[in-house]
Order: structure tokens, then sequence, then C-alpha cells
């Protein structure tokens, strides 16, 4: 974990909400699932903010996110040459060098970009990768999965693309070894229960308010089975069955 001040090449709206920010910086240390605090202000008034690994590249990060509050607010003003700070990698990510067979990776709506850089590691690893993505409309990022992706499963909660429905209603766990997820809490609990149910692995990458990131603050800790966990510092993935939702 380090210190750095990247350079924004590109900062794209893609959504009505969600931006793409593409960083030049030095290293890239990033694996796949991990996050990086941003920065973009100088006021202290507001702390960093967590924001997980879409794509890494050789001295470059690939950041997407939704304005939802003041810090990504002022992150959407930002412009090619800006600078940025960055405190990171951080967390544990998804554990791909373990993962083997055939993965089902389940996103929804802003959990859907960390699993871009996960899908091709593991497809870069041998692994087959099947990709679940649901949205509540607007779709965004598809065409960075495709490369990585054997097959692709689409859902809105309109249907005007893809399938009408929720994207678990798509799943069929039992047909993989692995399922990888990161979206809605309610979303992560279905598919943690769908895989618990067919006796099949099944990793949450959660999504907690943090003040820090580094697991000093102790504003993340949830509860597990083996106790207190910070979802910084010893996430922010978990096993589905080390959670107690």
């Amino acid at each position: 974990m380090k210190y750095l001040v990247g350079e924004v090449s590109v900062n794209q709206q893609i959504t009505d909400d969600i931006w793409v920010v593409r960083v030049s910086c030095e290293p890239v240390e990033a694996k796949a699932g991990q996050f990086y605090m941003l920065k973009s202000w100088d006021t202290e008034q507001t702390l960093m903010r967590p924001i997980s690994v879409f794509k890494a590249e050789e001295g470059c990060l690939w950041f997407m996110y939704r304005v939802v509050g003041q810090g990504t607010r002022r992150m959407s003003f930002l412009e090619k040459g800006d600078a940025i700070r960055l405190l990171g990698p951080c967390g544990n990510g998804y554990p791909c060098e373990q993962i083997k067979g055939r993965v089902a990776l389940v996103g929804g709506g802003v959990g859907i970009p960390p699993l871009c850089e996960t899908a091709k590691t593991l497809q870069r690893n041998g692994v087959t990768v099947d990709a679940y993505l649901g949205y509540r409309d607007v779709l965004f990022a598809v065409e960075d999965f495709e490369p990585w992706c054997t097959d692709m499963f689409i859902s809105t909660e309109k249907g005007e693309e893809g399938y009408k429905g929720f994207i678990t209603d798509l799943l069929k766990p039992e047909q993989y070894d692995v399922v990888l997820t990161c979206g809605p809490e309610v979303m992560m609990r279905k598919v943690a229960a769908m895989c618990a149910e067919h006796d099949v692995t099944c990793y949450c990458s959660l999504e907690h308010r943090m003040a820090c990131g580094i697991g000093a603050c102790l504003g993340c800790s949830i509860r597990t089975k083996s106790g207190m966990k910070r979802v910084c510092k010893d996430g922010p993935v978990f096993l589905s069955t080390e959670l107690m939702w």
C-alpha cells in the first residue's frame, strides 16, 4: 500500500450518474477485487473515497464510480491533466490464484466494475468465466467484459435490455465450481443462499462506508462467524459462509 499522485487522462460520463476515470500512475500493483482511496480536492473536511479497481493496465488504473455525494461530485469535475491522490491498493481481493474450473461472476449496479479486472485475471489463468450483469435500466461496461467471458447474461429491471427482472433469476449456481459476486447486499444475500443450497463456493465483495480505508478507524467493522472483521482491511472479499448477514 502506497500514497501516490496520479494524473487524470480521461474522466468521462457514461450514464446519467456513472463516470469512468483513467489515472496515469506508477507503480500499478492492484489485484482483482482490491480498491484505492481517492481524493482530488484540497479541503480536509471531505475524506478520501474508496473506489474499486475497474481495470488495471501498465502505468494506469481505471475507476468507475457513481456520483452520489460531495466527494464523487467533485471527482466528476476532474479534467485531463488534473492531479489526483491515491492510497492503495487496499484490502484483499478475490483469491483468483486458488480458483479453478468454471466460474460465474454476478454483479449488480456499481458492483459490476470490480468484476471486470477479475474476469480478465481468471481468464488469463485458464478459468472459464461467465458474467451475469444486472442493471436498473441503462447498461454500462458490457463491452469491457466481452473479451474475457465465454457467456454473458444481462438483466434490467424494466426489461428494455436483456432479461426483464433480477439477474439472480438467470443464475444456476450448480453449473459452476465457484461464484463471485459484488453489488447490492440484497442481491449478494440471494446469490449466497443459492450457492449454499447447491454446496457451491461463493465469495462476496462487500460495500461499506469507510473513513480511513486501512483498518485503523474500525468504522467499517462487521460481524462474521470468526468475530468482528474490517471490510477495508480483512475484506472487502469474504467467503459467503463466513458472513452473518
